[in-house]
């Protein structure tokens, strides 16, 4: 009897061994041969963006992969967060914005990562002529209209369709004479998640009366991550050899001149901060740099390369590619630490940057400037791409 039960101990112990000895090896394998996926946290409650607005429903809505996640609202067609990996592979937020709805209805800054529309960027004292009439557009700027007047695209309510968790289809039908702008304007604005963590943004436009369009995506990023100080020490890099500059209240001369020797001068990379306080009229008019680069068509993709910029804190880089002829470098000049972000962080002086694609400002007062204008029977089409990775 003793013989059977030493036995029996023996081999329970020979199991318990070999158990142990899977177990082990299943951890090994686990933390070895597999990559660690680092888990993605956000502070963001899709239910805070839940309300209605101009009795249509508001929601937050999501583009993911396994390296990024973009939260949009169709409350403006606005990037409400932005996160990708940084050289740790932790998940940064590179673009500012509010927490819920309710911040963006009541927020001082109308623009956080709003879709543009009608017409991006100024146009001087808010007036235009098309086709021997002239057009009023709501001043709010100084003197001028911006961003297509008091109640632009970034006020609306956009229809949202989505089927997957890589593409976001916004529409909206602008009434004629909305804003000021003549013609029924239906717009679709289509943002999708693609291969090599690629923002790709898809404009359209239709109207039945001839009309101006310029639209564009207004985020604001920083590279370090949401509420993490300065872009002053972001390097930048924009593929441009001329710009447009302008007179006091930011409206283009009409003049297009080389920037080679100037602070506007980014044909190399360099920080945002080296050359942004040294004496310049038109860095004063800008209280930094708020102005239009005239891309000089390096291409990649079959589109111009606009701008490449790396963040110091984090290697993140982001490159911009767009079919647009213009780039408005945007540094953060006007930031106030009025607004709370969703970080908590305030809006504080230059802590954010802008870089719109477009056509340039003022188009339609400035003859020798690309031109905006569309006619029925036309479709306005454009597209911009956001490409990040890690320097």
């Amino acid at each position: 009897m003793k013989k059977i039960k030493a036995f029996i101990t023996f081999f329970l112990l020979i199991v318990m061994v070999s158990c142990k000895g899977n177990v082990n090896k299943e951890s090994f394998t686990e933390e070895t041969e597999r990559p660690k996926t680092l888990q993605f946290k956000t502070s963001l409650i899709n239910t805070s963006f839940d309300t209605i607005i101009d009795l249509k429903p508001v929601k937050l809505y999501w583009l993911k992969n396994d390296d990024v996640r973009l939260a949009i609202t169709n409350l403006g067609g606005r990037f409400v967060g932005l996160w990708v990996k940084d050289v740790n592979g932790e998940f940064t937020d590179v673009v500012v914005g509010h927490g819920s709805a309710k911040d963006y209805v009541n927020s001082g800054e109308r623009y956080f990562g709003a879709t543009i529309g009608r017409v991006g960027n100024r146009i001087a004292k808010g007036k235009f002529r098309l086709n021997g009439e002239t057009f009023n557009i709501p001043i709010n700027n100084g003197e001028n209209s911006l961003h297509g007047g008091k109640n632009g695209f970034q006020e609306v309510v956009w229809d949202a369709e989505q089927h997957n968790n890589t593409k976001l289809i916004l529409r909206y039908l602008s009434p004629d004479m909305e804003e000021g702008f003549p013609g029924n304007l239906q717009t679709q604005v289509t943002y999708s998640l693609i291969e090599g963590n690629i923002i790709k943004m898809e404009y359209q436009a239709t109207t039945d009366r001839p009309t101006i369009v310029n639209l564009t995506n207004h985020a604001f990023f920083n590279l370090n991550g949401e509420g993490s100080g300065t872009i002053l020490n972001h390097k930048l890099q924009i593929y441009a050899d001329k710009y447009t500059p302008v007179e006091q209240g930011l409206i283009p001369t009409g003049k297009i001149e080389d920037l080679k020797g100037t602070p506007f001068d980014f044909t190399t990379p360099r920080t945002i901060g080296q050359n942004i306080n040294v004496s310049n009229k038109q860095l004063e008019y800008g209280g930094g740099y708020d102005h239009n680069y005239v891309l000089n068509q390096t291409k990649s993709r079959n589109m111009n390369h606009a701008a490449t910029i790396v963040g110091d804190k984090t290697n993140i880089q982001m490159e911009v590619f767009t079919i647009e002829p213009g780039l408005q470098f945007y540094s953060g000049n006007f930031m106030q630490s009025e607004n709370i972000f969703k970080s908590g962080a305030k809006d504080d002086y230059r802590t954010a940057f802008c870089l719109e694609t477009q056509h340039f400002p003022d188009s339609p007062n400035q003859s020798n400037f690309p031109s905006i204008v569309l006619n029925p029977n036309e479709t306005y089409y454009t597209v911009s791409e956001y490409q990040f990775s890690i320097k």
